[in-house]
């Protein structure tokens, strides 16, 4: 480095040293804000390999871009070969070996590249944003972004985005430890100057599929409102509640509470439903959280005044835990005594 001379040699050193990380850092985050808008307005088209939990799964994908009316079909190669498709604030499933349509009323239903678009919001405040050595995917040159935890309460992205345009050609969700536990691969992409609506439409014979709709706030027809009984007192760090819902359910006469807690970039959502036959009167300690794991996914179920707490997050289980475990009815006394919200 040019300062290092004489005796203020190590005191430039460091502020030059200190420079450079700065400067990697804001261009690494810029080419983040690069592919975030390049997933939100690009149409495209391709084949990817996705493959967690021990198993793979081949995929084809049809998006347009907010341009042209955001719209999103997804295809699988493999197996009974389902269908998902996102347009107009619906997601429908399509399960052909079931002859069923499920139907989410929700805007915010994501697919599979859409989680990689709140990297940038939580870069810098959970995360450390950093850029490894330039390498080639498929005779495309990508540079290589390193988003890891600052603690292992969450999982880290390492993602290679293709310089020329900005898109994500392969992504790995990986521990604190750098163990990969999911990973997606394109094999081919294309960027097509439009997508016909006919390229979004199911190829499977539905005229006779069962339609399925299930309930959520924003949808059509009469909704429960929020529910705001419930506090979360002693939140993992970074956490914060950023959705409330009632949903009915199934055949159960009573609204399912849904809530989702996140960092920016990981979530969690919880469900409370009352349990028939148990008595709710804020008095009584909840029981020690059972924790389940599939693949990236964790669960954590436990009985709190009453009601049934689930919590099912992309996220280690010791977090779904933490957030299970902190679920609190407001007028209960441990709510009075301090507890609440950690927005």
């Amino acid at each position: 480095m040019a300062g290092n001379s004489h005796r203020f040699g190590p005191v430039f050193a460091i502020v030059a040293l200190s420079a450079s990380f700065a400067a990697v850092a804001d261009d690494a985050r810029g080419l983040l804000e690069r592919m975030e808008r390049a997933l939100a307005n690009r149409n495209y088209q391709g084949t990817f390999v996705h493959e967690h939990d021990g198993q793979t799964e081949t995929l084809r994908i049809v998006h347009r871009g907010a341009g042209e009316g955001f719209a999103e079909r997804l295809v699988s190669l493999d197996g009974s070969g389902r269908e998902v498709i996102r347009r107009d604030g619906e997601l429908r499933a399509y399960f052909p070996d079931r002859h069923v349509v499920l139907v989410e009323s929700d805007p915010k239903a994501g697919l599979l590249l859409t989680g990689l678009q709140g990297l940038d919001t939580a870069a810098g405040q959970m995360y450390r944003l950093s850029e490894e050595a330039p390498t080639r995917i498929s005779g495309r040159e990508t540079r290589v972004l390193l988003v890891e935890p600052q603690d292992d309460l969450r999982y880290g992205y390492r993602v290679w985005i293709d310089e020329a345009s900005a898109m994500p050609l392969k992504t790995q969700l990986h521990t604190v430890s750098g163990r990969v536990i999911e990973q997606v691969v394109f094999t081919d992409l294309t960027l097509p100057a439009r997508v016909p609506d006919g390229a979004l439409q199911p190829a499977l014979p539905v005229h006779d599929f069962r339609l399925l709709r299930r309930g959520a706030a924003g949808a059509a027809g009469p909704q429960p409102p929020a529910d705001t009984t419930w506090d979360a007192a002693d939140l993992p760090a970074g956490f914060r509640l950023v959705a409330n819902s009632t949903r009915l359910m199934g055949d159960n006469p009573h609204a399912v509470t849904h809530l989702v807690f996140s960092d920016g970039l990981a979530s969690v959502s919880v469900f409370v439903e009352p349990q028939s036959g148990s008595a709710a009167n804020g008095q009584r300690d909840p029981a020690p959280p059972t924790v389940t794991r599939l693949g990236s996914s964790s669960a954590a179920s436990t009985e709190v005044d009453g009601h049934r707490v689930t919590a099912i997050g992309e996220v280690p289980p010791d977090t779904v835990r933490a957030i299970a475990g902190s679920l609190r009815p407001r007028f209960a006394p441990a709510a009075r005594a301090g507890g609440g919200v950690h927005r």
